[in-house]
Protein backbone atom coordinates (compact mmCIF):
# COMPACT_ATOMS: atom_id res chain seq x y z
CA UNK A 1 0.00 0.00 0.00
CA UNK A 2 2.84 2.38 0.83
CA UNK A 3 4.56 1.65 -2.48
CA UNK A 4 1.26 2.15 -4.30
CA UNK A 5 0.69 5.50 -2.58
CA UNK A 6 4.17 6.74 -3.52
CA UNK A 7 3.93 5.44 -7.09
CA UNK A 8 0.41 6.86 -7.60
CA UNK A 9 1.49 10.27 -6.27
CA UNK A 10 4.41 10.43 -8.69
CA UNK A 11 2.34 9.04 -11.54
CA UNK A 12 -0.50 11.49 -10.92
CA UNK A 13 1.92 14.43 -10.71
CA UNK A 14 3.60 13.33 -13.94
CA UNK A 15 0.26 12.88 -15.71
CA UNK A 16 -1.07 16.27 -14.58
CA UNK A 17 2.25 17.82 -15.62
CA UNK A 18 1.78 16.43 -19.12
CA UNK A 19 -1.73 17.90 -19.22
CA UNK A 20 -0.46 21.31 -18.09
CA UNK A 21 2.39 21.39 -20.58
CA UNK A 22 0.00 20.26 -23.32
CA UNK A 23 -2.23 23.19 -22.37
CA UNK A 24 0.82 25.49 -22.49
CA UNK A 25 1.53 24.32 -26.06
CA UNK A 26 -2.11 24.99 -26.96
CA UNK A 27 -1.78 28.52 -25.52
CA UNK A 28 1.38 29.07 -27.57
CA UNK A 29 -0.27 27.88 -30.80
CA UNK A 30 -3.47 29.86 -30.18
CA UNK A 31 -1.50 33.05 -29.49
CA UNK A 32 0.60 32.49 -32.63
CA UNK A 33 -2.51 32.06 -34.77
CA UNK A 34 -4.09 35.14 -33.18
CA UNK A 35 -1.08 37.29 -34.08
CA UNK A 36 -1.12 35.95 -37.67
CA UNK A 37 -4.81 36.78 -38.05
CA UNK A 38 -4.21 40.21 -36.47
CA UNK A 39 -1.43 40.97 -38.96
CA UNK A 40 -3.60 39.92 -41.89
CA UNK A 41 -6.56 41.98 -40.66
CA UNK A 42 -4.29 44.98 -40.07
CA UNK A 43 -2.83 44.74 -43.58
CA UNK A 44 -6.27 45.07 -45.19
CA UNK A 45 -7.60 47.68 -42.76
CA UNK A 46 -7.35 51.43 -42.55
CA UNK A 47 -4.22 52.32 -40.51
CA UNK A 48 -4.83 52.51 -36.76
CA UNK A 49 -2.07 55.09 -36.21
CA UNK A 50 -2.33 58.80 -36.89
CA UNK A 51 -0.22 60.48 -39.54
CA UNK A 52 0.63 57.46 -41.69
CA UNK A 53 -1.76 58.36 -44.53
CA UNK A 54 -0.18 61.82 -44.93
CA UNK A 55 3.49 60.75 -44.73
CA UNK A 56 4.08 60.83 -48.49
CA UNK A 57 1.67 63.61 -49.45
CA UNK A 58 4.51 65.97 -50.32
CA UNK A 59 7.62 64.88 -52.21
CA UNK A 60 10.95 66.28 -50.98
CA UNK A 61 11.38 67.98 -54.36
CA UNK A 62 9.06 68.46 -57.37
CA UNK A 63 11.07 66.08 -59.57
CA UNK A 64 10.52 63.25 -57.04
CA UNK A 65 6.71 63.27 -57.43
CA UNK A 66 5.70 59.75 -58.46
CA UNK A 67 9.17 58.44 -57.66
CA UNK A 68 9.86 55.54 -55.27
CA UNK A 69 9.94 56.04 -51.52
CA UNK A 70 13.24 54.75 -50.11
CA UNK A 71 13.21 52.25 -47.24
CA UNK A 72 13.47 53.96 -43.86
CA UNK A 73 11.85 57.20 -45.02
CA UNK A 74 9.23 57.18 -42.26
CA UNK A 75 8.29 55.40 -39.07
CA UNK A 76 8.14 53.42 -37.11
CA UNK A 77 4.61 54.32 -36.09
CA UNK A 78 3.71 52.25 -33.03
CA UNK A 79 0.45 51.81 -31.15
CA UNK A 80 -0.96 49.44 -28.57
CA UNK A 81 -4.55 48.40 -27.91
CA UNK A 82 -4.68 50.33 -24.64
CA UNK A 83 -1.88 51.80 -22.59
CA UNK A 84 1.45 50.01 -22.59
CA UNK A 85 4.37 51.33 -24.60
CA UNK A 86 3.62 53.50 -27.62
CA UNK A 87 0.45 55.49 -28.22
CA UNK A 88 -3.05 54.04 -28.10
CA UNK A 89 -4.27 52.69 -31.46
CA UNK A 90 -6.94 54.81 -33.13
CA UNK A 91 -10.39 53.32 -33.18
CA UNK A 92 -12.47 56.19 -34.51
CA UNK A 93 -13.46 54.11 -37.53
CA UNK A 94 -13.75 50.87 -35.53
CA UNK A 95 -10.72 49.33 -37.26
CA UNK A 96 -8.85 48.27 -34.10
CA UNK A 97 -12.00 46.67 -32.67
CA UNK A 98 -12.52 44.80 -35.96
CA UNK A 99 -8.91 43.55 -35.87
CA UNK A 100 -9.17 42.51 -32.23
CA UNK A 101 -12.80 41.27 -31.95
CA UNK A 102 -13.55 40.29 -35.56
CA UNK A 103 -16.62 41.11 -37.63
CA UNK A 104 -19.12 40.22 -34.89
CA UNK A 105 -17.55 42.59 -32.31
CA UNK A 106 -17.31 40.04 -29.47
CA UNK A 107 -14.81 37.42 -28.34
CA UNK A 108 -15.77 33.79 -28.84
CA UNK A 109 -17.51 31.91 -31.58
CA UNK A 110 -19.41 34.19 -33.88
CA UNK A 111 -20.14 35.08 -37.44
CA UNK A 112 -17.92 36.60 -40.10
CA UNK A 113 -14.15 36.88 -39.95
CA UNK A 114 -12.66 36.00 -36.57
CA UNK A 115 -10.63 38.50 -34.61
CA UNK A 116 -7.57 37.96 -32.50
CA UNK A 117 -9.49 37.27 -29.29
CA UNK A 118 -11.66 34.68 -31.04
CA UNK A 119 -8.55 32.55 -31.45
CA UNK A 120 -6.99 33.25 -28.04
CA UNK A 121 -9.70 34.21 -25.50
CA UNK A 122 -7.28 35.35 -22.76
CA UNK A 123 -5.92 38.08 -25.03
CA UNK A 124 -6.56 41.70 -23.99
CA UNK A 125 -6.23 44.83 -26.18
CA UNK A 126 -3.28 45.97 -24.03
CA UNK A 127 -1.33 42.87 -25.15
CA UNK A 128 -1.48 43.91 -28.83
CA UNK A 129 1.23 46.11 -30.36
CA UNK A 130 1.00 47.28 -33.99
CA UNK A 131 4.00 48.81 -35.78
CA UNK A 132 4.07 50.42 -39.23
CA UNK A 133 7.49 50.92 -40.86
CA UNK A 134 8.74 52.02 -44.26
CA UNK A 135 8.95 49.11 -46.69
CA UNK A 136 10.31 50.92 -49.71
CA UNK A 137 7.04 50.31 -51.58
CA UNK A 138 4.78 53.00 -52.93
CA UNK A 139 5.63 56.37 -54.44
CA UNK A 140 5.72 60.02 -53.40
CA UNK A 141 2.25 61.67 -53.41
CA UNK A 142 0.54 58.26 -53.59
CA UNK A 143 -3.18 58.74 -52.75
CA UNK A 144 -3.92 57.25 -49.35
CA UNK A 145 -0.30 57.24 -48.23
CA UNK A 146 2.56 54.75 -48.34
CA UNK A 147 2.57 50.95 -48.42
CA UNK A 148 4.05 50.07 -45.02
CA UNK A 149 5.44 46.91 -43.50
CA UNK A 150 3.11 45.99 -40.64
CA UNK A 151 4.21 44.06 -37.56
CA UNK A 152 1.65 42.86 -35.03
CA UNK A 153 3.07 41.49 -31.79
CA UNK A 154 1.72 40.17 -28.51
CA UNK A 155 3.39 41.16 -25.26
CA UNK A 156 2.82 40.63 -21.56
CA UNK A 157 1.18 37.20 -21.78
CA UNK A 158 1.86 34.27 -19.48
CA UNK A 159 1.47 30.52 -19.72
CA UNK A 160 -1.07 29.42 -17.12
CA UNK A 161 -0.56 26.17 -15.17
CA UNK A 162 -3.64 24.88 -13.39
CA UNK A 163 -2.59 21.57 -11.85
CA UNK A 164 1.10 22.22 -11.33
CA UNK A 165 0.37 25.66 -9.93
CA UNK A 166 -1.89 24.21 -7.26
CA UNK A 167 0.07 21.03 -6.53
CA UNK A 168 3.67 22.14 -6.77
CA UNK A 169 3.42 25.92 -6.56
CA UNK A 170 4.51 26.60 -10.15
CA UNK A 171 4.00 30.25 -10.99
CA UNK A 172 2.78 31.33 -14.38
CA UNK A 173 5.68 31.63 -16.84
CA UNK A 174 6.06 34.64 -19.12
CA UNK A 175 5.26 33.81 -22.73
CA UNK A 176 7.93 35.11 -25.12
CA UNK A 177 6.82 38.01 -27.28
CA UNK A 178 5.58 36.74 -30.64
CA UNK A 179 5.05 38.68 -33.83
CA UNK A 180 3.91 38.43 -37.41
CA UNK A 181 5.03 40.80 -40.17
CA UNK A 182 3.20 41.45 -43.44
CA UNK A 183 3.25 44.11 -46.15
CA UNK A 184 0.31 46.49 -46.40
CA UNK A 185 -2.13 45.97 -49.25
CA UNK A 186 -4.19 48.22 -51.47
CA UNK A 187 -7.43 46.64 -50.20
CA UNK A 188 -7.63 49.20 -47.40
CA UNK A 189 -10.62 51.48 -47.41
CA UNK A 190 -8.34 54.56 -47.27
CA UNK A 191 -6.58 53.60 -50.51
CA UNK A 192 -8.10 53.91 -53.99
Amino acid sequence: MVEMAIAMTLLLTLMLGFVDFGYAFWQWNAANKAVQVGARMTSISTPVVSGLATVTDTAPSPEQIGGPIPTGTYGPYVCTGTGGTGTACLNGNGEFDRIFYGDDGVCGAGTGRPGMCDLFPRLQPANVRITYTSSGLGYWTRPGGPVPTITVSLEGLTFQFFFLGGLLGFNNINMPSMLSTVTGEDMRSSYP
